[in-house]
């Protein structure tokens, strides 16, 4: 059976919808950075999904190939995540999404290399005849972060972030995102598929003691 991230790694990908302290480990990443609307039809954002997804496909087949990955081991990809801030906004201002700055990104399994992944950017180019070129690998330590799954509608995150907060405020602890460290969702739902209401999203801030 193919070694599922999700179901590996509890702990990160599937949390209560309570807060939760966890300490998140150092994580590669294929990533594509932009800024704008993610909803925008046609634009940046959702190019950058393409390009995600076609080096992430590129990497997990590429048993089939000649091209051999030391360590591979049968995967599903994982989930699509996004690294998200705005320009001198503390927290998410969602009434205002075309200031979105944004990594978006897909975990690596940690075999993978950054020469394999130059390699995986140039296949997918060639192969998918799409412009892979943005795509970086990324390495995040996130360290201590709280988190929460929200239920429902993206517009809808400011409520449950204020659950996150009042659980940090209780605790003895604080908020600390930054240029470095910032906020962070995983994307469990295919918007495509799943009515808005029930959409499933990690949602995860770095912290401090206060």
């Amino acid at each position: 059976m193919a070694f599922d991230f999700k179901k590996e790694y509890k702990e990160f990908y599937m949390p209560k919808n309570t807060p939760e302290i966890v300490i998140v480990p150092v994580t590669n990443y294929i990533a594509v950075r932009g800024i704008g609307n993610p909803n925008q039809e046609g634009g940046t954002y959702q190019q950058a999904i393409g390009i995600l997804y076609a080096i992430a496909y590129t990497i997990k087949m590429s048993y089939k190939g000649s091209h051999k990955i030391e360590g591979f081991f049968e995967y599903v990809v994982p989930p699509l995540e996004g690294f998200w801030w705005q320009d001198n906004v503390e927290g998410v201002d969602y009434g205002n999404k075309d200031s979105f700055h944004w990594i978006s990104v897909i975990r690596l399994p940690d075999f993978v290399s950054k020469n394999d992944f130059d390699w995986a950017v140039v296949e997918a180019t060639k192969k998918k005849k799409l412009d892979c070129s943005l795509a970086e690998y990324l390495t995040v330590e996130e360290g201590l972060c709280v988190q929460i799954m929200h239920i429902g509608p993206f517009d809808d995150e400011p409520a449950t972030v204020a659950i996150m907060n009042k659980y940090l405020n209780e605790n003895g602890y604080i908020n600390d995102l930054s240029d470095t460290r910032l906020h962070h969702e995983i994307y469990l739902s295919d918007a495509r598929k799943v009515e808005s209401s029930k959409w499933k999203t990690v949602i995860r801030h770095p912290i401090k003691k206060a």
